[in-house]
């Protein structure tokens, strides 16, 4: 069924959002954060060439995320990203690496990833491409760009203890948390083994226990997420959405912005709808927004932002 491996596998992140995983962004940065500045500390950087790309990059990415920097020195946002890249994944300390790759030296990396303009940035993980991004961001942007990655990377090994890296010697592994909700678990087998349906019931099971767990909230905004989308045709929906009048077109795409990760747009769309329409096409709309609100967890700061878009829209 399309869009199963979107809640737990990595790959999913190039071209649909993790929401579990941006949970888990959210808290890392909380983590980051409340460790103050001393607590970062150099992960490893490596100049990647041709000839050492499978070792530096690839056999690397089997057991640690390695971000790769595609820069030219004739490119001027190459000047402005890479320092960035190089602060953000040092304050990781050595959870990931950065593989930095002059592509005028090394051109055939560079056509091997079809990259068609620097500065390019991706994530390899497990040998494969899993997200990335071309322009120029500012930190704040790379940071929660590498926290969705790493909350994904730990939602993979959640799901596949056995592929889990060993600790270094020396270090020890984080404690293990307290047992998870077996309603939960059932959930999650539930989503992996395709049953939409088994993995809602154990959501809402778990909801009538626990009203205010925000796991079992989440899991089931994401379960009716993907249930309405199951059949979209994106081209289709972009026919309809010529018709200004087709409000039930407006909350489809948003909810396909939605699984692509552009989270902002999904609710800047509904909002508009809210904006021009009155009775119950504004309520439908309303009620449709807060349901893509309980797929985020509470901290998630494009939360905030779109909760005081709706209240200017509304009043």
């Amino acid at each position: 069924m399309k869009g199963m491996a979107d809640f737990s596998r990595p790959g999913s992140l190039y071209g649909a959002v993790d929401l579990g995983a941006r949970k888990q962004a959210i808290e890392a940065q909380a983590r980051r954060e409340a460790s103050g500045p001393q607590a970062a500390t150099s992960a490893s950087v490596v100049d990647v060439t041709e000839e050492t790309f499978t070792a530096d990059v690839i056999d690397r990415s089997m057991t640690v995320p390695v971000v790769l920097d595609l820069w030219s020195p004739r490119a001027p946002g190459s000047a402005q990203l890479s320092p960035v890249l190089e602060k953000v994944v040092g304050d990781l300390g050595g959870r990931a690496v950065l593989a930095k790759v002059n592509v005028d030296a090394s051109p055939q990396i560079a056509q091997a990833l079809r990259v068609q303009a620097v500065p390019t940035v991706l994530a390899i993980f497990q040998g494969q491409a899993v997200t990335g991004f071309q322009q120029v961001l500012p930190e704040q942007e790379v940071r929660r760009w590498l926290d969705e990655l790493m909350g994904a990377v730990e939602q993979f090994y959640q799901a596949n203890p056995d592929a889990r890296p060993a600790p270094a010697d020396g270090q020890q592994q984080e404690p293990a948390g307290p047992p998870a909700d077996p309603d939960l678990v059932a959930a999650e087998q539930a989503i992996e083994s395709g049953d939409l349906e088994a993995a809602q019931a154990a959501y809402q099971r778990l909801l009538a226990r626990a009203p205010g767990n925000e796991d079992a909230r989440m899991g089931l905004a994401g379960v009716s997420l993907i249930r309405r989308t199951d059949d979209a045709d994106p081209a289709d929906v972009q026919r309809r959405l010529q018709d200004p009048a087709d409000i039930d077109a407006q909350l489809l795409a948003a909810d396909l912005a939605m699984l692509q990760g552009a989270v902002d747009e999904a609710f800047e769309r509904i909002i508009a709808v809210v904006k021009r329409t009155s009775g119950d096409d504004r309520d439908k709309a309303r009620r449709h927004l807060l349901g893509l609100f309980d797929a985020l967890p509470a901290e998630d700061p494009s939360l905030a932002k779109a909760r005081r878009a709706l209240a200017s829209a509304l009043f």
